[in-house]
């Protein structure tokens, strides 16, 4: 079985001395594991940073047995942040999302899109604003369609909307900007409460029923922003 196409480095780990295991989201394949022999050498390394875009060539005895990739860089991504501490943690944040709730070998063209739209977001001023409705549309896109307005209860303190969650269990405050989604703020504090609030519908609703646990990289993301 032999293919080719386009995708981006989810995840990347040493098989051996010279070679590795990886993870690519592809356009028309969907996510695929493989084998990059010399994916250690200097000559690819430096194309196989997490999330950047790469043209793959990939081989395979049989559909059971893990294949290799031969690959060449399209889009160097990521290095364009390494010296963005917080959009780097971010971009290894929203990889390893993609990696942790996607199925093997499953095409999803909207989950592709998506993708390729995270690299928009970042240029952006309220970027971080943009990531969290980001991962409220991978989620839609996956099947879990969280829709706040239908959760809450509007009430007017001091003058100012405000939100709760009409959980029976757990009050919480919902930040405004969930809500209204023209609503911009750049208040670190509120984008965090809604960065957790986000995070305890993934845990809950996604990662818990399915013996999961929340990636590292986002908890590491979250930090990065305090």
């Amino acid at each position: 079985m032999t293919w080719d196409d386009i995708g981006f480095l989810l995840s990347k780990n040493r098989y051996n001395e010279n070679s590795l295991i990886v993870e690519i989201y592809t356009n028309n394949h969907g996510k695929v594991p493989g084998i990059i022999f010399g994916g250690t050498s200097k000559k690819i390394r430096n194309y196989l940073q997490i999330g950047n875009n790469l043209h793959i060539s990939f081989n395979s005895k049989s559909e059971n047995r893990i294949g290799y990739f031969k690959i060449e860089i399209l889009q160097a991504l990521s290095p364009f942040y390494f010296d963005d501490k917080k959009k780097l943690s971010c971009i290894y944040s929203a990889m390893n999302l993609i990696k942790l709730l996607t199925a093997e070998s499953q095409k999803n063209q909207l989950i592709y899109e998506l993708i390729s739209d995270f690299y928009n977001l970042l240029k952006k001023d309220n970027w971080i604003k943009n990531y969290i409705f980001w991962e409220l549309k991978l989620f839609k896109t996956l099947g879990y369609d969280l829709q706040f307005n239908n959760l809450v209860d509007k009430k007017i303190i001091n003058n100012k909307s405000q939100y709760i969650s009409k959980s029976s269990t757990e009050k919480k405050i919902v930040p405004n900007f969930l809500i209204d989604k023209n609503l911009n703020t750049n208040d670190i504090k509120i984008l965090l409460d809604g960065l957790k609030l986000v995070g305890d519908y993934l845990d809950k609703t996604i990662l818990r029923p399915n013996n999961l646990n929340q990636p590292i990289s986002r908890i590491q993301f979250i930090n990065n922003l305090k």
